[in-house]
């Protein structure tokens, strides 16, 4: 009998995990793969901060779908990671959240152009952030190793353990496909932050009072100075596919979104 506690001893039987019957799983085959710049940038600094190096621990947990569940929340990321124990492992990843004061200057910031809500409401997250953000003496990114804190309920020391590697590969996704996940660790979800964005406008361009009708009539026929169009999203051809369950099909032996993706990308390219 060992005179460890029995939550820390270990009782691996050394083959596969359990399997989970509908899991959280990515669809990249060869890893964690960026396909927008936040998600790139984010990958990035796991590598600085010394975790990327060591994802790859998890590539097959994240790939065969052992995550039972997954939830993004102000300040952390709480998973439930099924390994070869009974009880899935508790995993959390958490990243400081920006105090009121923090993101009173980041929401002042972005309503001062236009086309920053534009460009959010369109669902994407413009690269110029980085530098707005600095500017107002933040990051959206973890800065340091002490800004991204892991745990895990399994008793492997080694951090991050394979499931909270796992974890990340699901995450690095996640922010592909929704470009909020970050903002969302920060404090903001995407509804709250565009209505905080909507009344700071609203708040600053109250009118003094009304204009004579004559100038509403002599404008009447002209386009005013609205705001610039928002980019497009720059994701993939077939970023789509990475959002809609795998369907059970298959074509050719290969999964059916994998079919699908050239198609998408031909028809992305016409000219190509």
């Amino acid at each position: 009998m060992s005179d460890r506690p029995f939550w820390a001893q270990e009782d691996f039987t050394g083959g596969p995990p359990r399997r989970v019957e509908g899991g959280i799983r990515i669809h990249a085959t060869t890893g964690a793969r960026a396909r927008t710049w936040w998600s790139a940038r984010f990958l990035a600094v796991l590598e600085q901060l010394g975790v990327g190096g060591r994802l790859s621990r998890g590539r097959s947990y994240a790939r065969a779908g052992q995550i039972v569940s997954l939830d993004v929340d102000a300040g952390a990321v709480v998973a439930l990671v099924q390994g070869t124990r009974p009880q899935p492992y508790r995993v959390r990843i958490g990243l400081r959240v920006w105090d009121k004061t923090e993101w009173r200057r980041v929401e002042r910031a972005l309503a001062a152009d236009a086309w920053y809500a534009a460009a959010l409401l369109a669902g994407t997250v413009p690269p110029e952030i980085e530098e707005l953000l600095d500017g107002a003496g933040l990051s959206l990114f973890p800065a340091a190793a002490g800004d991204l804190s892991q745990d895990c309920t399994c008793p492997d020391a080694t951090v991050p353990c394979k499931h909270l590697a796992a974890v990340f590969y699901v995450l690095a996704e996640r922010c592909d496909t929704d470009p909020f996940t970050l903002l969302t660790l920060r404090g903001r979800d995407r509804d709250t932050l565009l209505e905080r964005l909507r009344t700071e406008r609203d708040g600053a361009a109250a009118p003094a009072g009304p204009a004579p009708l004559s100038d509403l009539l002599e404008q009447f026929w002209t386009g005013g100075d609205g705001p610039a169009p928002p980019r497009p999203p720059d994701t993939e051809p077939g970023a789509v596919l990475d959002q809609v369950p795998e369907p059970p099909l298959r074509a050719g032996g290969e999964p059916l979104t994998s079919a699908l993706r050239p198609v998408y990308e031909a028809l992305a390219r016409p000219d190509a």
